[in-house]
């Protein structure tokens, strides 16, 4: 059993990560997963529980209405999580070079950047809620109650983002346990006051739709303060006393660094949530009973992406450290593995979902919800397009890892774009509704073809060529990179 010790507990790489250019590729692979795949678990989870609690209690409009908003909070959200992962990428590089100092000045300048802009979007929000709301065309017996729910929402924006940011940077200094705990609080907090504050339990009056928002912010708060709190009570490396606040006030080069290696990340997830808010407003021509099918169907389809998604990252990170060890051999393995794993995970999952989808759905509508037959078909045309997402992401992962980053952002645009949306619009006078929940496949096998192509031209393999010393990008870099990906699905906050 000695023997089996490193292997299994796995060698250590340049700043105490994990050495993954050794060992048995396709273990070595799922292990690496699980801890992501863990993570995007819990945080969806608190999505899924709020909208049971909002659709039992107040049925298909107030759904409606949450799928609406959390769209709009998504794109929202989207807009500056690029950066934040830049940042992410940056504290790691520094603590690997075991540089806390300058680890300190790049969580300084993006908080002192990003808290403003943080602010700037919630007021924005505020303001224009109505008219993001007559945008999406949301339907009549939804709109008060989106604009309630969204209302208040932003008002938890400043707080979402900056907690997301910390936690992203934490992880990027090497400690993944203590964001695991807040996000735990946070999730606990607001699914927990969801139905305090929607029923009005206790001395509470009852707030309905507003009650679930207020039980957003309010969770949001909690846990930023608590983390906040944490980090200077065990003083943590990340926290910033004395003269290192002065790190606030945005540093000119590291703001210019976060910007540039953010963007393109922010650019495929403002590409992704766009595509998805103009999606859902050509289903809110349908009606509220289609729009909260449509929104449960999305809260099923978070967790049938996350195989993918933590599979893609893991790839993407392994792909990264053998090809800067220079071993090619693997990296194909890699990838075969990867996708291997994707399809077998996520097809059990399909099959999970098509045997038990009626019960699944009736957790969020009720067993009688004229929403449920409609939920139940979207399901059957749409939920095996995720097969081929999952093949993409993995292929995604092995590019993105020799700094291809172009490519994949080019490929998503066109399936997103002018794929799915030009099938939706193009073939709804003859198919109808079904025009909508088809452009899913048909999106997803044009993206999957194009990067199976992109993938066997071999290009990419030469992309960082020609730059005397170049190295691939950092494995963190090529992991967040994976987990902006995903369809917004149910979640108000992107992955990662």
């Amino acid at each position: 059993m000695a023997d089996d010790e490193p292997t299994r507990r796995g060698p250590q790489g340049p700043g105490g990560g994990r050495d993954l250019t050794q060992g048995p590729i396709a273990k070595t692979l799922l292990a690496f997963a699980l801890p992501t795949l863990f993570s995007s678990i819990l945080q969806s989870l608190n999505g899924s529980i709020n909208a049971v609690w909002v659709g039992r209690f107040l049925g298909e409009d107030a759904l409606a209405a949450t799928s609406n908003a959390n769209i709009v909070m998504f794109l929202l959200m989207a807009f500056v999580f690029g950066f934040g992962m830049a940042s992410t990428i940056l504290i790691g590089q520094a603590f690997g070079r075991r540089d806390v100092d300058g680890a300190r000045r790049v969580i300084g300048t993006a908080l002192g950047a990003f808290i403003l802009v943080a602010v700037a979007i919630g007021a924005a929000g505020w303001i224009f809620a109505p008219a993001l709301l007559r945008l999406l065309a949301t339907p009549a017996g939804a709109a008060p109650l989106a604009l309630d729910y969204l209302r208040v929402i932003f008002i938890a924006m400043p707080s979402s983002l900056i907690l997301v940011m910390l936690m992203m940077a934490m992880r990027g200094a090497g400690d993944a346990l203590t964001p695991l705990w807040f996000m735990i609080l946070a999730v606990v907090l607001d699914s927990g006051l969801n139905p305090v504050f929607i029923l009005g339990l206790g001395p509470l009056p009852a707030m309905g739709i507003a009650g679930s928002a207020t039980a957003t912010v309010i969770a949001n708060y909690v846990s930023l303060a608590g983390l906040v709190l944490y980090m200077y009570v065990r003083d943590l490396p990340l926290r910033l006393r004395g003269r290192e606040l002065r790190y606030l006030k945005p540093d000119g080069p590291i703001l210019r660094t976060i910007v540039v290696k953010g963007l393109p990340m922010g650019l495929q997830m403002i590409v992704i949530s766009a595509s998805a808010l103009a999606l859902i407003g050509l289903v809110n021509r349908e009606g509220v009973a289609t729009t909260a099918a449509f929104g449960v169907a999305m809260q099923l389809w978070t967790y049938l992406q996350m195989p993918a998604m933590s599979l893609g990252a893991a790839v993407s990170a392994m792909a990264a450290q053998n090809i800067g060890a220079g071993r090619w051999d693997r990296v194909s393995a890699i990838t075969r593995s990867g996708v291997l794993f994707a399809l077998l995970i996520t097809a059990s999952l399909v099959v999970l979902l098509a045997v038990a989808d009626r019960p699944a759905l009736a957790l969020f509508l009720g067993g009688g919800s004229p929403a449920l037959p409609i939920a139940r078909h979207i399901q059957i045309i749409a939920t095996w397009s995720f097969l081929m997402f999952g093949v993409t992401l993995v292929l995604f992962g092995t590019v993105r890892a020799n700094g291809s980053v172009i490519g994949p952002l080019l490929i998503l645009f066109i399936g997103l774009v002018p794929v799915r949306l030009g099938f939706a619009l193009g073939a709804y006078p003859w198919l109808k509704a079904d025009a909508l929940w088809l452009s899913f496949p048909v999106s997803s096998f044009a993206n999957m073809a194009m990067a199976i192509g992109f993938y066997l031209s071999g290009g990419w393999r030469t992309s960082r060529m020609g730059v005397p010393a170049a190295a691939p990008p950092d494995p963190q870099q090529c992991a967040e990179e994976s987990l902006a990906d995903a369809e917004p699905g149910g979640r108000i906050n992107p992955a990662g």
